[in-house]
């Protein structure tokens, strides 16, 4: 599919059922099935970040592109039933990867694999010229040929100075002390808007959907990071903790939420 973020990011959520119903199937959390036997049969949602040789984007965008991504696939009316009750298109490969251990794989696109990209199912979303596209999860070893000739990593980008937070926007905020690279990170922030979305209420997710699932990322230093920790000890922010499988320890706190 070419289009972008198409009404997940425009703010026209649809029908208030057929809305509620994606909802509470993201706010319901991940259902943790174990891994199949197989590893060619384990989910996992494609993310591009589109990366150019010669203009590359600032990174903070483009991790904001990424978490916009992830969580507008997830409650894109193409995830849940339509208005007769049949599924969507998406549906089947959504439910079961959301059921299952959530994973995420990044891999990067410039030129021709970038345009290829898009023409493979998922949601493309550009933050002031940084592009990231979320793709339907699915099995790895099932992975379109256009996808899996992109590559996982070679490229990292510079840590940005982005200025303000904008009022308003939920905060991404990435523990830099773990200095994790952009693609692994994009992964993180979009395990991010993920949980965040699924612990708004209804009326709070719909109403973020208005504005196109707007949110800023934004890098904690140490000082900062153990404040947010005691802010998710309280309850007032959401945080992430990384199976470990690349780059980070298993159980590693690495992004930190607040609405």
């Amino acid at each position: 599919m070419t289009e972008s973020c198409r009404g997940a990011v425009t703010g026209e959520t649809g029908d208030d059922t057929l809305w509620a119903a994606r909802h509470a199937v993201l706010a319901a959390g991940y259902g943790g099935r174990p891994d199949p036997d197989d590893p060619a049969q384990v989910l996992a949602m494609p993310i591009v970040l589109h990366i150019p040789k010669a203009d590359p984007p600032p990174r903070s965008a483009l991790l904001e592109a990424a978490a916009t991504a992830a969580v507008a696939l997830c409650l894109d009316p193409r995830v849940g039933p339509d208005e007769t009750g049949a599924p969507g298109p998406w549906q089947e490969d959504y439910l079961a990867w959301i059921g299952s251990r959530i994973r995420k794989v990044t891999r990067r696109a410039r030129g021709a694999g970038w345009r290829a990209a898009q023409e493979v199912d998922g949601i493309t979303v550009d933050v002031d010229g940084a592009q990231a596209r979320a793709l339907v999860p699915v099995a790895v070893g099932a992975l379109d040929p256009r996808i899996r000739k992109l590559q996982i990593g070679g490229t990292d980008l510079d840590h940005d100075d982005p200025g303000e937070i904008p009022d308003g926007d939920p905060v991404l905020w990435i523990n830099s002390a773990l200095d994790m690279t952009v693609g692994k990170a994009a992964a993180q922030v979009g395990h991010a808007s993920m949980l965040l979305a699924g612990a708004m209420t209804t009326e709070q997710a719909r109403a973020w959907a208005a504005t196109g699932y707007r949110c800023t990322v934004r890098d904690a230093d140490v000082g900062l990071w153990e404040e947010l920790t005691i802010e998710v000890v309280r309850g007032r922010a959401i945080a992430v903790r990384d199976a470990g499988f690349t780059e980070v320890a298993p159980g590693s706190m690495t992004v930190i939420a607040c609405p």
